[in-house]
């Protein structure tokens, strides 16, 4: 056997993930397209008096408990998980890592006081912390986001922070000062593109672990309104079928969430190959 053979299985398994990722962002691009248009008319939400029917022809994945197909709504649930996904990291980024140049660089009390806060959040559970955060906040797309940006931003800070630190002692930047660079221009110009190499690992790491604590969030009933397609909700509801034998309806969201969770574990992989070599 090749001894390189099973590297060459090990990285076509992760760059399985980005087809994966793929796949589910053209399920939104196509999903958001057809919403727009109207394709699916009102019967998309409406109630049905087909209730609980099992997978067919008529309906692929089955229906839920209100007559609701699930397949619609597990697609669906993929616009709402990505959406909230995308924004959380967004808005994670634009506050740690601004904040994490800046305690790096300027060090002092300024960065002893935000380091001890960012680490007071971070040793909070995720968890326990994103549901009191939703909690407080209220249920919605942006609230969810904001709840878990709130959980990963101490990650994006400390994570910039010490490379800042590690990179502000370098020959050029002390060159860029000496020279009578001010203090915007060595942050941007010359310690935030030589500190922001490992972020894509990060935020790979962080997108799978954020579809987990969103369908978490959901299940308890704390992110997104009830109206909105959502599979921690969705698996919530079917949680009572289950000893029915109404399995569709657990099934289909839960593998919507595994394989999202999987493609982006996968990709985090890959990148981390990538920058090790």
């Amino acid at each position: 056997m090749n001894a390189n053979s099973p590297n060459k299985v090990a990285q076509n398994i992760r760059r399985t993930g980005f087809l994966i990722v793929i796949l589910y962002l053209l399920i939104v691009l196509t999903m958001k397209v057809l919403e727009v248009n109207n394709f699916f008319g009102y019967s998309l939400s409406s109630f049905s008096s087909d209730i609980f029917a099992p997978p067919s022809f008529n309906h692929l994945c089955g229906t839920d408990r209100l007559g609701r197909d699930v397949c619609f709504r597990t697609l669906q649930g993929s616009s709402i998980a990505i959406e909230v996904v995308l924004l959380a990291i967004f808005f994670s980024l634009i506050l740690g890592l601004p904040l994490g140049l800046l305690s790096g660089y300027l060090g002092g009390i300024f960065d002893k006081c935000l380091s001890l806060l960012m680490d007071t959040i971070f040793s909070i559970p995720v968890i326990l912390l994103s549901v009191v955060v939703a909690f407080v906040l209220g249920k919605g797309i942006i609230n969810a986001s904001i709840a878990l940006c709130i959980v990963y931003s101490p990650q994006y800070f400390r994570l910039i922070r010490n490379q800042t630190i590690l990179v502000k002692s370098e020959i050029y930047v002390e060159a860029a000062r000496v020279s009578g660079a001010d203090v915007k221009t060595i942050i941007f110009k010359y310690i935030l593109p030589n500190v922001i190499t490992p972020l894509p690992i990060l935020i790979t790491l962080n997108a799978a672990d954020a579809v987990l604590v969103l369908g978490s969030l959901g299940f308890l009933g704390l992110g997104v309104p009830a109206d909105v397609p959502e599979w921690g909700s969705d698996l919530n509801l079917a949680l009572a079928a289950l000893p029915t034998g109404i399995w569709w309806t657990a099934l289909f969201p839960g593998l919507a969430m595994f394989f999202l969770v999987l493609g982006l574990s996968f990709i985090g992989e890959e990148i981390d190959n990538i920058f090790e070599k």
